[in-house]
């Protein structure tokens, strides 16, 4: 670390005060997100001091979501005690990896562990533990990128020669309870493959990216399934809008996914947004437990999504209004690293550095996407 830092709290007084310089329209803009900025860096703090502890129970899947927030964290900052954090935790990921049976698969924190032949292993928390891994490597130069790409690299060899469907879809893995195209695994497993194709530039991985969403645009999310929205909720949502999210600017410019990918954005962030009129702990999936803590990621798909849909002002409105909600949860006495604070330190991210969370190597400080000149609906 570096220079001289300066507090949230007076990072948050100096943004205020250029707010109300410029007019009331860009001062309630500036202290929106001044005030999110100072809640995203108390969050951090706290994620940096539990992520390195290796007693943790949490699967890895959860630190994963801090790690890429983390990530963003330095990059908001330049303070290179965020990107330690990340660094380490990529390290002990890949030291298990190597050691696991098949090839390229990731230890979970549970199921099968490194050296076992038999037990659970899933593509979905892996491909999530492979995000936090990629979003590192992005950040960091030479050998060490290079190691952290080849572990992600290595993983996503090993899912697309053994778990991508007939249909386009990812079957998860060594799962007993369904051995077929899975939502979650080809949310997250989908997510990952445009990511490594923005960080590569190869086609293989554009080419299974574009095959999740083509088979999510198909997916009926309200019939029954293996882990049905009815007792899913937000998790649901949250997983399967990761591949969109991430593929957006592909998706949309794609004549054979476009329609069939804005009629789910449709449905999916209206539920969205009809879960989110109601008090966080009156739903009926509370968000402070259980597969309710998933609200906490829903605005950033809100926050993406706002930066290519022509709806982006009202999306964008939703979720500040659904992420002052959470807060009053969150921060209601001495703040604590739950799983609902892993999953929204990614809207926060998202709310403080569009893009960020998506960023590539090549492409470090790289602008907030715009939509295209033509309505995407036009």
């Amino acid at each position: 670390m570096s220079g001289l830092q300066t507090s949230p709290a007076l990072a948050l007084a100096v943004l205020v005060f250029v707010a109300q310089a410029v007019g009331p329209t860009a001062a309630r803009a500036t202290d929106s997100t001044a005030a999110f900025k100072a809640r995203f860096l108390q969050l951090c703090d706290l994620a940096r001091a539990e992520v390195p502890q290796t007693d943790r129970k949490d699967p890895h899947f959860i630190d994963s979501y801090a790690v890429r927030a983390l990530c963003v964290a330095y990059d908001l900052t330049g303070r290179e005690f965020y990107l330690d954090v990340c660094k380490g935790w990529s390290d002990r990921m890949v030291a298990f990896q190597a050691q696991m049976n098949p090839r390229g698969a990731y230890y979970m924190n549970y199921g099968r562990k490194p050296g076992e032949d038999k037990g659970g292993w899933y593509v979905a928390d892996s491909s999530s533990i492979a995000m936090g891994i990629l979003a590192t490597a992005v950040r960091c130069q030479g050998e060490q990128r290079q190691r952290y790409l080849d572990s992600v690299k290595s993983f996503a060899a090993l899912v697309m020669k053994n778990y991508v469907g007939p249909g386009g879809g990812i079957r998860n893995g060594l799962w007993p309870k369904f051995d077929g195209e899975w939502w979650c695994s080809s949310g997250i497993f989908g997510s990952l493959a445009f990511l490594l194709h923005q960080e590569t530039g190869e086609a293989k991985y554009l080419k299974v990216g574009m095959g999740t969403a083509k088979w999510l645009n198909q997916l009926d999310l309200t019939q029954a399934q293996p882990y049905p929205l009815a007792d899913m909720g937000p998790t649901m949502l949250m997983y399967v809008l990761e591949a969109y999210s991430a593929g957006l600017p592909r998706v949309l410019t794609d004549d054979g996914t476009r329609s069939g990918a804005l009629a789910q954005l449709d449905w999916t962030l209206a539920w969205i947004a009809a879960q989110q009129r109601q008090p966080p702990l009156k739903r009926r999936w509370l968000c402070d437990r259980g597969w309710g803590m998933k609200f906490g990621g829903l605005p950033f798909h809100q926050y993406v999504a706002a930066r290519h849909l022509s709806t982006g002002r009202r999306l964008t409105t939703e979720a500040d209004a659904e992420m002052r909600k959470l807060e009053k949860v969150l921060f209601a006495g001495e703040p604590k690293f739950t799983q609902l604070a892993a999953f929204q330190l990614i809207s926060y991210a998202e709310r403080c550095r569009p893009g960020a969370i998506y960023q590539s190597s090549r492409d470090v400080s790289r602008p907030p996407g715009l939509r295209s000149p033509k309505d995407w609906r036009s």
